[in-house]
């Protein structure tokens, strides 16, 4: 039996630092130096589908061909994972639904306005988590209510707009939300319900991008979570700095579990909720402001 690899080509040490600098460049992604084997055989796909023999030709592709946008792409999705399903990390979401929901629904009594951003949603799930737990609280059901996703890969947010979900996704749901959330779509199938699909949009965005993250809206939380896992100190600097542009002034972030803002020297503070430590950008000198 020919051994999977036969035939296929090694990546050099020199071809791994060309392509890893230039997807770096890009999105801000480091690939560290034990994982040349592992962008290697992730890489070996994109070759064959473009009918390039070397490593060599392929970081040239991704230089100077006509389609070079589109590849770096899918370059950097056949890099990444999107694991993830609905209702991860329920220990922080019940902090968000039970401490953070009411300061938010106080703080925007005035203008009945709440904006969210998935940053980093891939296929969607924590956008129509963060939708259906709103829905859940009651508190905001004639508000101007906008939970937007954003994530750098076109495919994943493909699936995130069609809502269309297995068991794989929805292991972490309560039985009664998904009764209450979403309506059959087929065998083993299921799709978001549209009143909650209607607060819930979905964008392309490179995170590393400074200039084009000024079209992100101002938000009130963001959830940012296991995304920072994939950056250098100097990309989450980067990262961190586009998000606290786009929070309100009293807005929260949120990150995963395995993140912290330590080391980072970021403007944000840090919030003891009682399930929970999330951030917060300070208040404007003076007072609120959006």
């Amino acid at each position: 039996m020919p051994r999977f690899d036969e035939g296929r080509p090694e990546m050099t040490p020199e071809e791994f630092r060309l392509l890893r600098d230039h997807v770096y460049a890009h999105c801000g992604i480091l690939i560290h130096e034990n994982m040349k084997f592992v962008m290697e055989r992730r890489l070996w796909p994109r070759l064959e589908a473009l009918g390039i023999q070397d490593f060599g030709s392929y970081h040239r592709y991704l230089r100077y061909d006509a389609q070079r946008s589109a590849e770096l792409e899918a370059a950097v999705e056949s890099l990444t994972t999107h694991e993830t399903y609905f209702f991860r990390e329920p220990a922080q979401l019940k902090a968000f639904r039970e401490e953070l929901l009411p300061v938010l629904e106080k703080r925007n009594a005035h203008t009945r306005r709440l904006r969210l951003w998935s940053a980093g949603c891939s296929s969607g799930e924590e956008a129509y988590t963060l939708a259906m737990l709103l829905k859940e609280s009651g508190r905001f059901d004639d508000w101007d209510v906008e939970v937007l996703g954003t994530d750098l890969s076109r495919r994943v947010l493909t699936v995130a707009r069609r809502a269309e979900y297995g068991p794989s996704a929805l292991r972490a749901t309560p039985p009664d939300l998904l009764e209450r959330y979403f309506v059959p779509a087929g065998v083993n199938r299921v799709r978001v319900r549209d009143d909650v699909r209607a607060w819930v949009s979905f964008g392309h965005h490179n995170l590393s991008d400074v200039a084009g993250s000024q079209l992100v809206p101002r938000s009130d939380v963001v959830f940012c979570r296991n995304v920072m896992i994939y950056f250098d100190l100097a990309a989450r600097r980067r990262v961190l700095g586009v998000i606290r542009d786009r929070l309100c002034p009293g807005g929260y972030l949120l990150l995963g579990h395995a993140e912290n803002l330590l080391s980072l020297g970021a403007d944000f503070e840090l919030v003891h909720l009682k399930g929970d430590l999330v951030y917060r950008r300070p208040e404007l000198p003076g007072g609120e402001g959006r």
